[in-house]
């Protein structure tokens, strides 16, 4: 099975950025629906971006006109670049394989923290 590796992720100031990287141990870029998650303390694991294999991108409308998730090929790489970031921004981040209903299909891995704090 595919291994999905995240990393990226840290403590910025809320007006921030960060970029995410989530390396892949093999080029699924063509079969697969990709996506980024996070999971707040307390809260729902949400699905917050995702891409296609033809290169449809949606969002999840927190993070619309903030967040872009992009790909590549060449080093088997999905990133999630994280502008403007808000103190709601604040979870762990995963990323993983999409399903049509928008639900992972692989297992979930350690994630990166990402802390927006003054």
């Amino acid at each position: 099975q595919v291994q999905l590796v995240e990393s990226g992720g840290g403590l910025v100031q809320p007006g921030g950025s960060l970029r995410l990287s989530c390396a892949a141990s093999e080029n699924i870029f063509s079969i697969t629906v990709l996506g980024w998650y996070r999971q707040a303390l307390g809260k729902q694991r949400e699905l917050v971006a995702h891409i296609t294999s033809a290169g449809s991108i949606n969002y999840a409308d927190s993070v619309k006109g903030r967040f872009t998730i992009s790909r590549d090929s060449a080093k088997n790489t999905v990133y999630l670049q994280m502008n403007s970031l808000k103190p709601e921004d604040t979870a762990v981040y995963y990323c993983n394989a999409v399903s049509i209903w928008g639900t992972p299909l692989g297992s979930w891995g350690q994630g990166t923290q990402v802390t927006v704090s003054s």
